[in-house]
């Protein structure tokens, strides 16, 4: 005690002041951010849902979020990296919708990556369901502003495009150019001119696909994946009787990520307290490309 009181007593003297304690503020769990992105959202929260945490203690504290379409092994090791054990994704982590593990349990893959997850305490957490029910749409939003296609929009739907007169294919060409990396599939005549456009992202299924192609306005769909058996043979029936109908399909993750990587600009504008980046997947495979004949 007295040396302390000598210690004030030098720092008057000397005109120095005492340094200020420091308080640490308690960082948010990942339940508490979850609960933050809830309260953000248009729509109410859903108990029959498949935006739930798949990995990890939900009550941890946060020392970073990763935001990303899927939770593979690349992405979990680029979360790693980055300091962060919150990862929020949009699609499954364990190879079916529903992530059940119970088929799972001792296949080599799942007990591989389940032993990283568990090791480095990463949290998973499924943004789906909610992420496309809250309005505008939060995947549809990323998408079209990576397009550039909102001044083509015809209303809010976020599902009719127009644009200038053009071939099918030259349309595609550039398309490719803000899709890097997409393998573009093209069905039908590639030099159809159209003007009229609907969009239709990830895997809403052929009823939804066929539902679009089927109105009037649209000429040409551009869409994430479908079943080759469904959507495909439809599009390419129209094609052959003279309809002037085409598709061009994406791939799931090329329709669907820009709606991810702007989850983390969303989640930025009301949690300032710690780092979210986004992590871009690209595509899960690769094509041999046929060299072009002389």
């Amino acid at each position: 005690m007295k040396l302390f009181k000598l210690y004030c007593l030098l720092l008057i003297v000397t005109g120095l002041q005492i340094p200020a304690i420091q308080s640490s503020q308690a960082q948010a769990t990942a339940r508490e951010v979850i609960q933050q992105m809830k309260s953000h959202l248009t729509c109410k929260w859903s108990n029959e849902t498949v935006d739930t945490f798949k990995s990890g203690n939900p009550d941890d504290a946060v020392t970073g979020v990763a935001v990303s379409m899927f939770a593979d092994m690349e992405t979990l090791r680029k979360a790693v990296a980055n300091h962060c054990n919150l990862i929020i994704v949009h699609e499954p982590t364990f190879y079916n919708h529903l992530d059940k593990t119970e088929q799972f349990q001792n296949d080599p893959v799942y007990q591989k990556k389940n032993e990283y997850i568990t090791k480095h305490k990463l949290i998973i957490f499924r943004f789906h369901d909610h992420w496309h029910k809250t309005a505008p749409d939060g995947i549809y939003m990323g998408i079209i502003d990576k397009l550039g296609w909102k001044a083509n929009q015809t209303d809010s739907s976020m599902l009719f495009f127009k644009f200038e007169p053009q071939t099918v294919g030259g349309f595609a060409q550039k398309l490719q150019e803000k899709l890097k990396g997409s393998q573009l599939r093209i069905v039908g005549d590639p030099l159809m001119r159209f003007t009229n456009v609907a969009l239709a992202v990830g895997a809403p299924g052929s009823t939804t696909h066929i539902n679009l192609l089927k109105g009037e306005f649209t000429e040409l769909l551009v869409a994430g994946e479908a079943n080759e058996w469904e959507t495909y043979e439809y599009v390419l029936d129209a094609s052959m009787l003279g309809m002037k109908k085409a598709a061009i399909f994406t791939g799931h993750i090329a329709s669907e990520e820009a709606g991810m990587e702007y989850c983390a600009k969303w989640m930025k504008t009301f949690i300032s307290d710690m780092p979210i980046i986004y992590l871009e997947n690209g595509p899960s495979f690769w094509t041999v490309q046929k060299p072009l004949e002389k």
